[in-house]
């Protein structure tokens, strides 16, 4: 497999137990900093930082990343209800040119109408869509060096200019995940690669082949991601029984809180992710390997492969054969999971491997290697 792996910043706070607070870890820019630095040197190719009102800013963070990683792209969540395109535009080009070519935009029309009209947005579901399509419409001419009129709906400019290339060009690639068929139409139209969060791969397939097929009338073509967590251990039973651990402390009135909130949202992605489990403890293997308790209570992607390497490989291959050639992965805690992930899996997916094979390593310094011993004065080690 040919497959870029990311990993994500998990910018709302991090925990070893769903639901449980005295287990979270605070989200520091210090902490993402430690996450994004470990991801580079594992070898993932980038790093997912999302946006929401309980998330640290994502241009900020992104930006704060820029000098202490130097191969990692930085795919920042793009909130097109926030803002203007002209603006917009402007920050790309600048983030690209910081980051020297390393920065992919995740384009976010919605979310929680709750959380929107915070911010000052009213718009129902398909209205935001369509005024993302005009915001869209006019980033990418901007980044292409046109001078824009627009005048639509929701978006008007004039004489609107970028002066600041990007490194990328036309502009840095735009990603984009939903399950509407105003969300389908959308990445036929304006994206480079159109993300899914982890659904059976027959629900997989389905969003791939309408999508693909939309694309074809504007004469595009796309790239293919899932959104998915991932719980990996040495055993098959071992990863199971780390699943199970992970929502241990949860209690059925959290559950059904957090379903009920969820409930309220417009998203078709949202939706589906709920139905997998109804929120039922008991129905959460909804396709071989593929766990739902995570959507228990955590908004978005809700799912993970559970298993051991061989397995969790196997899965992703599965993905890969419908046409999926990047995968946007998270664990709990994220920091460990991303270094559990690349040890156990990356060798089997082609990538590079980061694990010392072969020797005796004990940490100390007596340790043995290629059949002696190194005998060191630990004290002055």
């Amino acid at each position: 497999m040919s497959l870029d792996i990311f990993w994500f910043l998990p910018t709302s706070g991090d925990t070893r137990y769903l639901g449980r607070s005295d287990s979270g870890r605070p989200a520091t820019n210090k902490y993402m900093q430690q996450i994004a630095v470990a991801a580079e040197s594992l070898g993932y190719d980038g790093v997912l930082i999302p946006t929401g009102s309980s998330c640290l800013d994502p241009w900020i963070t992104a930006a704060s990343l820029v000098p202490v990683t130097h191969r990692l792209k930085l795919l920042v969540a793009l909130r097109t209800s926030l803002g203007n395109p002209t603006a917009s535009a402007r920050q790309a080009a600048t983030l690209d040119q910081a980051s020297n070519g390393r920065l992919l935009l995740n384009v976010v029309p919605g979310g929680d109408a709750t959380e929107l009209a915070a911010d000052g947005i009213f718009l129902d579901h398909d209205q935001r869509y369509e005024a993302a399509g005009e915001f869209l419409t006019v980033w990418r001419r901007l980044l292409s060096g046109e001078v824009v009129d627009f005048t639509g709906k929701h978006v008007r400019v004039e004489g609107a200019q970028n002066f600041f290339k990007p490194i990328q060009q036309p502009h840095p690639p735009l990603y984009f995940g939903g399950s509407s068929p105003a969300a389908h139409e959308l990445a036929a139209q304006q994206v480079d690669a159109y993300l899914t969060w982890g659904e059976p791969p027959a629900a997989v397939a389905a969003k791939i082949a309408d999508v693909r097929e939309r694309a074809k009338k504007y004469g595009r073509t796309l790239h293919f991601g899932v959104r998915l967590h991932v719980i990996v251990r040495e055993t098959n039973e071992q990863a199971w029984a780390a699943a199970e651990e992970l929502i241990s402390h949860l209690d059925d009135d959290v559950i059904a809180d957090a379903q009920n909130n969820y409930a309220k949202m417009d998203s078709e992605g949202q939706r589906r992710m709920a139905a997998l489990h109804g929120g039922q403890r008991d129905k959460l293997e909804v396709s071989p390997n593929l766990w739902a308790g995570v959507g228990l209570v955590r908004g978005g992607a809700g799912t993970a492969l559970v298993g051991d390497p061989q397995t969790v490989a196997k899965r992703l291959q599965e993905y890969a054969d419908l046409g999926v050639d990047r995968f946007v992965l998270s664990g709990y805690p994220h920091l460990e999971e991303a270094f559990r992930f690349a040890e156990l899996v990356f060798p089997l997916l082609g990538k590079q491997p980061v694990t010392v094979r072969d020797q005796v390593l004990t940490g100390g310094a007596f340790d043995v290697r290629a059949g002696h011993t190194s005998v060191k004065d630990e004290a002055t080690a």
